[in-house]
C-alpha cells in the first residue's frame, strides 16, 4: 500500500554513499536506471578519477532556449550509529510515516522528488519549450572540489546552456519554506605564531603562546560581537552575519619545553554584504597586533559574492514566486548559512535558488536520527511539478529571441 515514490526514495536511501568511502557507482547505477525508465537521456561525465557527474535530460521543444538545471548531490555525511534509534541506512519508516536515514533531508529526498515530479508531468502528457537537466554530483559534502567546482568548468556543463538552477535548501520547523538566494563565503584561515623557545620553568619573553593568546582574543571578540548582533536584531538570520569558530589548535612538543611555534585554525563564513578586501585587512590587523612572526594562510578562500535576483521583474523569480503564491506557500528569503554547490553555479553567472520543500520539519541535516515524513516528501513532488511547469514555460528572454 506504500506510495511508489516513497518506495523509490527509501531504496535510494539504502545505498551507502557515506564519506569517506561513498558507493558512487551504486548510486549512479540506481539513478541511471530510474532515468532510463522515465525516458530521459543519460550522460556520464568523469570530472576526475572515480568522480562521475550523472546528467539526465528531458529535452524541450525549443532546445535553443536556456535550460532549467535541477542539481543534487549523491554523497552523505558520516554517522554515529550509537546515537540513532534506527540503523541509518535501512530507511525505516515508523508508524507516523517518518522515514529515518542519513540523506533523508540532505539531500536524497530532493533527487527523488525531481525525478518523480518529471514522472508525474510525463504521465500527464506535458511537454515544455525549455529543456530540463538533472545533475547528480559527487563530493558536495567535502567541498565539491572534485564535483561541481570542476564540472562547471567543463564543456559538458557549458553545453547544458543553463538559464536557471535549483539546488538544495534546508528544512523549516515552521509553516514557512526557506528559499536561499545566496551564500556566505567560506574562509578557512590558519594563523601561525613564531616565538622564543626555552625551558618550561622560565618567564621567557616574546613566546608563541603569548602571541597566540592575542590572536585568539581578537578573533573571538569579533565572534562575540557578531553573535550579539544576531541575537539583538530579530530581522537577521544566521546567513546575515559573519560566523567565526576556532576549530583547531596546534603546537608544543613537551610539558617542559616552551614551543617556538603555535597555530590556530578558524572557520569563517562571510555574508555577501561584507566587503571581503576590508575583512581580510581586519584579519591582517589582528595578526599584526599580536606581534612579530605572526602570519596567516588560507586553506579556503571563496571570493564570489553573486546572489540571485528575487525581484518580481526577474522572469525566473517571477515564475518561481508565482507558483508559491498560487499554492499558498509562505516563503522566507535567506542567505544560506553554510555552503552548497550553488556557489559554483552562481560563480559562472547562472542564477540559482536553494530550495528543499520541507516545512513543519525539524532541521536534522548532518544530525542524528535524520528523518523526513512521507507526506512532506510527497507534497514536495507536487510543489516541484508546479515549479517545473512554470520555469520550463518561461517565455523566450530578450537574449534568446
Amino acid at each position: 500500500s506504500e506510495n511508489s515514490s516513497v518506495t523509490l526514495f527509501r531504496e535510494y536511501l539504502r545505498i551507502d554513499t557515506v564519506h569517506p568511502k561513498p558507493d558512487y557507482d551504486a548510486a549512479v547505477r540506481f539513478l541511471e536506471r530510474v532515468g532510463t525508465d522515465l525516458g530521459l537521456a543519460c550522460q556520464k561525465v568523469e570530472v576526475c578519477q572515480g568522480r562521475v557527474v550523472l546528467i539526465l535530460t528531458w529535452q524541450g521543444t525549443n532546445p535553443r532556449l536556456r535550460s532549467i538545471l535541477l542539481n543534487s548531490h549523491t554523497d552523505v555525511v558520516p554517522v554515529f550509529e550509537e546515537h540513532w534509534t534506527y540503523p541509518p541506512f535501512e530507511a525505516v519508516k515508523d508508524s507516523q510515516g517518518n522515514i529515518y536515514a542519513r540523506g533523508a533531508q540532505d539531500m536524497k529526498c530532493v533527487s527523488i522528488q525531481y525525478l518523480e515530479a518529471i514522472r508525474k508531468l510525463k504521465a500527464e502528457g506535458k511537454s515544455f519549450a525549455r529543456t530540463i537537466h538533472l545533475t547528480f554530483v559527487p563530493d558536495e559534502e567535502v567541498g565539491g572540489h572534485k564535483g561541481m567546482e570542476m564540472f562547471v568548468q567543463r564543456p559538458e556543463f557549458k553545453a547544458l546552456n543553463v538559464g536557471f538552477a535549483m539546488d538544495e535548501g534546508l528544512a523549516s520547523p515552521s509553516d514557512t519554506f526557506s528559499v536561499f538566494y545566496g551564500e556566505r563565503s567560506p574562509w578557512w584561515i590558519k594563523v601561525k605564531c613564531m616565538g622564543s623557545p626555552g625551558h618550561g620553568s622560565r618567564f621567557i619573553s616574546n613566546t608563541a603562546a603569548e602571541k597566540m593568546h592575542k590572536v585568539i582574543n581578537s578573533f573571538l571578540a569579533f565572534r562575540e560581537s557578531e553573535k550579539q548582533r544576531l541575537k539583538s536584531d530579530s530581522s537577521l538570520t544566521l546567513g546575515d552575519v559573519t560566523s567565526l569558530n576556532m576549530t583547531m589548535l596546534e603546537g608544543g612538543v613537551s610539558f617542559n619545553v616552551v614551543p617556538s611555534e603555535m597555530a590556530a585554525s578558524f572557520d569563517i563564513r562571510i555574508p555577501p554584504t561584507v566587503d571581503l578586501k576590508a575583512f581580510e585587512e581586519q584579519v591582517a590587523t589582528w595578526c599584526r597586533g599580536a606581534g612579530d612572526g605572526v602570519t596567516y594562510e588560507f586553506h579556503q578562500k571563496c571570493m564570489d559574492q553573486h546572489i540571485t535576483s528575487t525581484e518580481e521583474s526577474d522572469p525566473w523569480w517571477k515564475a518561481f514566486s508565482g507558483v508559491c503564491r498560487d499554492m499558498k506557500l509562505q516563503l522566507k528569503l535567506e542567505i544560506f548559512p553554510a555552503a552548497t554547490d550553488s556557489r559554483y553555479i552562481r560563480a559562472v553567472r547562472h542564477p540559482a535558488i536553494g530550495f528543499s520543500p520541507m516545512n513543519r520539519t525539524p532541521v536534522l541535516l548532518h544530525d542524528h536520527n535524520e528523518f523526513l515524513n512521507e507526506q512532506v516528501f510527497l507534497r514536495g513532488i507536487e510543489i516541484y511539478a508546479r515549479l517545473l511547469t512554470a520555469l520550463a514555460s518561461v517565455p523566450p528572454l530578450p537574449a534568446e529571441s
